[in-house]
């Protein structure tokens, strides 16, 4: 048994690198303080090719792990962009860089390369990053880091005054990071993101170390490095909020047809989709059926405020919809490709839920000794194929074989196979 499993018990130290803190409070002993300036003040945003270079020289010339973080325009602008990169490094200070500007940063992402980037829930940041040439080839997670050691609030302002004790001003997270020129609180904001990153990742590091899951840790962190891009969704038109509702194929023919108009406006307006048309809306007209333009304006979301030339294109999506053949509608759901919904099995495989149940409690039972969640320790979903389909003949071997096979780490194949060949046999 390692640290890991009774450091729940654990609570001793307090002091950065000390044990996560049961209430999400701060873990120093004074009040925390407030983190108000960048050490060498605001840097100037970096806008031009010439500014890029000396930058990208600097931060190649500088020492030790590098602080990365992206702001983007969510809720705002169409897609995922970033629009402010902030890097931090011994050596080479704070820099923000306009990645309007200067779209490509490939040049930095090659200085960097070999370097530990030092990112906070990095699956977050590395898809906009991606998209202007920056990858890393070694990273840190503080959030995950944080989720492995067990603190109970994960976010960075929590982690930096829990950990660290001092408060981040976080006022300005969910900005319109497009604006321009950025506003100087904005920038102060961005800066101050990346000022003691590196901080944290020393002081997490130390407590996974004391918990003996550092190994854990690296091993989770090179799974995210070396992940390939998402591949884009199915049918991503299912997602749209309140779906539940719509049950006819007519119906959810309806819904398509507006959301792909509406995604079609949204990126070539460069505005987000919600802006354009809501969700509600799009639910509202698939299950009316409008017969015309005034019967849709007459629907939550097609209000006096939208005008004749919105209503009727609108409207023409609906009709589209409409003229579908019965073998052009959606199918009623996406194919499923895993184990049936959970809620199924004790009809359609009673010893299958059976095993599920027991598998659940084995892991939650196991990630509580390990003082982390349980989504960290096995995802869910692995869990629901094992005992769905598990093998023939159940052992450590076959088990942990099957668990690898649907991408455990090795760290969670050696925790997690023990639990669930004593469910499974069960």
């Amino acid at each position: 048994m390692t640290d890991a499993q009774d450091t729940a018990a654990d609570v001793s130290l307090r002091t950065p690198g000390g044990a996560p803190p049961d209430d999400g409070g701060s873990s120093a002993a004074e009040a925390p303080i407030p983190l108000l300036e960048p050490r060498e003040g605001i840097p100037p945003v970096i806008a031009d090719e010439d500014a890029l270079a000396e930058v990208i020289a600097a931060f190649a010339a500088g020492s030790g792990p590098v602080a990365v973080d992206a702001e983007r325009a969510s809720g705002y602008r169409y897609g995922q962009r970033a629009y402010l990169v902030q890097l931090r490094r011994e050596g080479a200070g704070t820099a923000l860089i306009d990645p309007v500007a200067c779209p490509d940063l490939s040049g930095l992402g090659a200085a960097l390369s070999g370097v530990e980037w030092v990112l906070h829930a990095a699956t977050q940041d590395l898809p906009c990053l991606r998209e202007i040439g920056m990858m890393p080839t070694s990273l840190f997670d503080t959030e995950l880091a944080g989720r492995l050691a067990g603190f109970p609030r994960v976010g960075l302002g929590a982690m930096v005054e829990g950990v660290l004790g001092f408060v981040l001003e976080k006022g300005h997270s969910a900005v319109d990071w497009s604006t321009r020129p950025l506003p100087e609180p904005w920038l102060r904001y961005a800066a101050l993101d990346v000022e003691l990153l590196v901080d944290l990742r020393d002081a997490l590091e130390k407590e996974l170390d004391r918990q003996g899951k550092l190994e854990w840790a690296h091993q989770e962190f090179a799974a995210i490095a070396a992940a390939p891009p998402a591949e884009p969704r199915k049918d991503p038109w299912r997602r749209t909020s309140g779906m539940h509702k719509v049950r006819r194929r007519r119906q959810l023919a309806v819904v398509r047809e507006l959301w792909q108009t509406r995604d079609r406006i949204a990126q070539r307006r460069d505005v987000s989709p919600g802006k354009v048309l809501s969700d509600a809306a799009i639910v509202e007209a698939a299950l009316a059926l409008p017969a015309n333009t005034q019967a849709l304006a007459a629907l939550n979301g097609y209000g006096h405020r939208m005008g004749r030339r919105q209503l009727e294109q609108w409207q023409a999506a609906v009709e589209r919809a409409k003229a579908l053949t019965e073998q052009q509608l959606p199918a009623p759901g996406q194919p499923v490709t895993g184990p049936p919904p959970p809620r199924a099995w004790a009809d359609k495989d009673p010893a299958a839920a059976a095993r599920l149940s027991a598998a659940r409690a084995a892991v939650s039972a196991l990630a509580e000794r390990l003082n982390m969640p349980q989504e960290n320790l096995i995802t869910p979903d692995t869990v629901r194929r094992v005992c769905w389909e598990p093998p023939q003949v159940v052992d450590a071997e076959t088990v942990g074989s099957a668990l690898a096979g649907f991408g455990a780490r090795p760290w969670q194949v050696e925790q997690v196979t023990p639990v669930l060949v004593a469910a499974l046999s069960a």
